[in-house]
């Protein structure tokens, strides 16, 4: 260890006093080449080394492309404050590091679970819209005319999400634990909030702010000065990977942003470099046409549910659908694909590999 910092492998890592973890290539002449932040973002509970082996397989394979930033501001029982809480903090950290590192031009972000949801919101604040609008955080190192839309004065690429909720979790099997059982399912909405606090309301959809519609809708739209739609669909790609079965956390329909009847028949994968992934679908934007159609049709989903759908699917996604049922981790597969412990998780280590081969940078 040298000033705080850790060599190994080839990666240097710092922790500020703070917990956040910054990742980076120990070859000088890669980490001053490199221009990409990487912010990666934890789950409800989770903390930064969660990301730890994801993030130094990322600089491992593309030392002289990113720095890989493992946030800190919502660990442990922050967590539970709410989505648009998380949210902002979220969006100051990023501020304040874009701030200390004046060679970033561009950025992408990789978030589990409800840490996708944070950083949908956090996007949001951190949008700037083309030609330099005035906008509360803005680059502090950039011009003011702009010629495309940036995220905190850098160039979009990569939006990640990682066995998120984005549809909630209030609807029929999105809470795999709960057994499908209607019941248990109506309980759960009622009394969640008595354990995950404001988060559990926004992830069952039972917020009511001052009268708004539930975070999650408000967030399928640009809404209140938050550009949430605007700023997914200025990143290059935006990519959701899912566990088809044995999450028992997040449900398969929310995390890969489809309908049941969209849900695809799949197989056991062939690929060995990825043998995890048995499914991969590119998914093209709706136009308004399809965004009328889908919206007359009867849903087999609760009518707010579909309307999630139909709102992020405004926007193309890369979905990539993972499966450990042949594994001896599979029950704990809500963490495995994220590989938050590189001993316990480690059947999940080529979903990551398949996450930087595809990397924008």
């Amino acid at each position: 260890m040298e000033n705080g910092v850790v060599k190994e492998n080839g990666v240097c890592s710092s922790e500020s006093v703070n917990g956040s973890r910054d990742v980076w290539s120990a070859k000088e002449s890669d980490s001053s080449s490199a221009d990409h932040l990487v912010v990666m973002v934890n789950g409800i509970m989770g903390s930064t080394s969660d990301w730890k082996f994801g993030a130094e397989q990322f600089v491992k394979m593309l030392p002289d492309k990113v720095l890989v930033h493992c946030s800190e501001r919502n660990t442990s029982t922050l967590t539970l404050d709410g989505v648009d809480v998380m949210g902002e903090r979220l969006a100051g950290e990023v501020v304040e590091l874009v701030q200390r590192k004046p060679n970033l031009r561009k950025i992408s972000f990789v978030a589990h679970s409800v840490g996708g949801l944070v950083a949908r919101y956090a996007i949001g604040r951190l949008y700037r819209p083309a030609k330099g609008e005035n906008m509360e955080h803005s680059h502090p190192n950039g011009c003011e005319e702009d010629s495309r839309s940036t995220i905190c004065g850098l160039e979009p690429m990569n939006f990640i999400t990682v066995a998120t909720p984005h549809l909630g979790s209030r609807g029929n099997k999105q809470v795999p634990f709960l057994f499908g059982v209607p019941a248990f399912e109506k309980l759960a909405s009622a009394v969640i909030h008595l354990i995950f606090r404001r988060t559990g309301r926004h992830l069952f959809l039972n917020d009511d702010d001052d009268g708004k519609p539930p975070l999650l809708k408000r967030m399928i739209e640009d809404y209140d000065g938050c550009y949430f739609m605007s700023a997914l669909r200025s990143f290059r790609r935006r990519v959701a990977y899912s566990n088809v079965g044995y999450d028992h956390i997040v449900g398969w329909r929310t995390s890969c942003i489809r309908r049941t009847c969209e849900l695809p028949k799949w197989e056991d994968t062939v690929d060995e470099k990825y043998p995890h992934i048995v499914y991969e679908e590119h998914c093209k934007a709706y136009d308004a046409e399809q965004c009328e159609l889908t919206s007359a049709e009867g849903n087999d989903c609760d009518q707010l549910e579909g309307e999630l759908v139909t709102g992020l699917s405004r926007v193309s996604w890369e979905k990539v659908d993972v499966s450990f049922h042949c594994s001896k981790q599979r029950f704990a597969a809500h963490s495995v694909i994220q590989v938050k412990d590189q001993t316990a998780h480690k059947e999940g280590e080529d979903v990551i590999r398949h996450m930087i081969d595809h990397f924008l940078h």
